[in-house]
């Protein structure tokens, strides 16, 4: 197996994380945390780059990727959960979301065309080019690696450049949350990005395209894993770091709602009516790769636990879901998405760090039972408040954890759940001195 497919493996896994919702997370961190930028930064790659790399290599050391993680729990956990992952953050969430955000952030930002039969032929297009990219799953390395990542990269290259070279770094005090706590209002906001989640799913994209460029052994393939994800992971800390200082130094006082106003902003400033085009395609581009990443990802699953369908079928199937979904719109799809994302979220991140510190600690199946369990029931509870149920009985109980406001009330209580776990295993399997049995 080569270098240079490596590398071009790992440019496909940027682009697959690298999606519309990174794009614009960064520079509205920029614009509030303001003096705080350092530690706000630092706080986002925590979780918006560290935590999606540790999940990757977590699938990696897999003999069976997500589906072995989960059955820690239980077999039948494992599948179901395995399931579950790949339909929201895919089907019914990922693969529709990143193709209303190309056509509002992106066609629109070209075309001001408005309208429901303006979204319907924008998706039916983005999905046919979506279809034809996804098809073969051995070329998407080539199309995704070599051509799409670096179109990509070159367009956000000439924005970023242009704004370093233009913009001052003025100070500015930091706003809202930034203020007091600036390095946890990073981790908070890299956190929401649900590029763990996502990580999951693409574990089996990565471990399929090793294979198929030679890669035969475990070793080979944890390896090959590695450079990647590091090739990755290099990308996106100099992007988001680069997007996070646009937000930092776009100047004016305008008030902006959210990272696309910026990003359009900055664009506007330095390329004046191309602004808006150079906008425009960064987004497509970047909701482009992360659709066929999601669709190739679901049906490479799929197929491998229900193979009397093809992975062609798979692709078909997943694309039209994409396609009726999407027609929803941007809002309905996110609202819809909310609940079932919080609660699934926690248990991955937990399914992920214990996974990685099972190969350490040793194999404790009540530790991976009473942490999910514990993350499971907090879990819940932020997905029903979500949806509107008062829960006031449950709230006193549960807001004694540290950070259960900003909806992290379950990492205390989860990993104190992993260490009784282990020590009840630990003492089950403690060996048994029989001379003393003896005396």
């Amino acid at each position: 197996m080569s270098r240079i497919n490596v590398l071009f493996i790992g440019f496909m896994l940027f682009s697959l994380f690298f999606g519309a919702g990174n794009l614009i997370f960064p520079p509205l961190l920029g614009w509030e945390s303001g003096d705080n930028f350092g530690p706000a930064i630092t706080g986002f790659l925590i979780t918006g780059v560290l935590l999606p790399f540790l999940a990757v290599m977590a699938v990696a050391l897999e003999d069976n990727g997500l589906i072995s993680m989960g059955s820690r729990v239980h077999y039948i956990f494992g599948i179901v959960f395995a399931i579950i992952i790949y339909l929201s953050i895919g089907a019914f969430y990922g693969i529709p979301r990143a193709s209303s955000v190309a056509y509002e952030l992106g066609f629109q930002q070209i075309f001001k065309i408005d309208g429901r039969w303006g979204v319907f032929v924008f998706s039916l297009i983005f999905f046919t080019i979506t279809y034809l990219i996804s098809l073969n799953p051995k070329k998407i390395v080539n199309r995704i690696g070599q051509y799409l990542t670096p179109i990509l990269l070159l367009v956000l290259a000439v924005l970023v450049i242009q704004s370093f070279m233009t913009f001052e770094n003025v100070s500015s005090p930091a706003a809202g949350k930034y203020a007091s706590a600036p390095l946890v209002a990073g981790i908070l906001e890299g956190y929401f990005t649900m590029d763990a989640v996502a990580a999951l799913a693409f574990g089996i994209v990565i471990i399929n395209a090793l294979k198929d460029k030679g890669a035969a052994s475990k070793k080979e393939l944890v390896k090959g894993t590695l450079v990647s994800a590091l090739v990755a992971g290099t990308g996106l800390v100099a992007v988001y770091f680069s997007l996070g200082w646009i937000g930092r130094v776009i100047p004016g006082e305008t008030s902006f709602q959210n990272g696309a106003e910026i990003l359009t902003s900055a664009s506007g400033i330095l390329f004046v009516t191309s602004g808006n085009i150079l906008f425009g395609l960064i987004v497509m581009l970047a909701c482009l790769t992360t659709c066929v990443g999601l669709i190739n990802a679901c049906s490479s699953f799929f197929n491998e636990i229900y193979p009397r369908l093809s992975y062609s079928h798979y692709v078909t199937i997943f694309v039209i879901i994409g396609l009726l979904v999407s027609n929803l719109g941007l809002n309905m799809i996110l609202h819809v998405a909310v609940p079932l994302l919080s609660f699934i979220y926690p248990i991955a991140i937990i399914l992920i760090i214990l996974s990685l510190l099972e190969h350490i600690t040793g194999k404790s199946k009540t530790m991976f039972q009473l942490a999910v369990a514990v993350t499971a029931f907090y879990a819940l509870y932020e997905a029903l408040v979500s949806i509107g149920f008062e829960l006031e009985f449950l709230t006193g109980l549960l807001d004694i954890a540290p950070f259960f406001e900003q909806g992290l009330g379950w990492v205390l209580p989860g990993f104190l759940a992993a260490m009784i776990g282990y020590g009840i295993d630990a003492i089950k399997n403690k060996p048994v001195d029989k001379s003393r049995q003896n005396e």
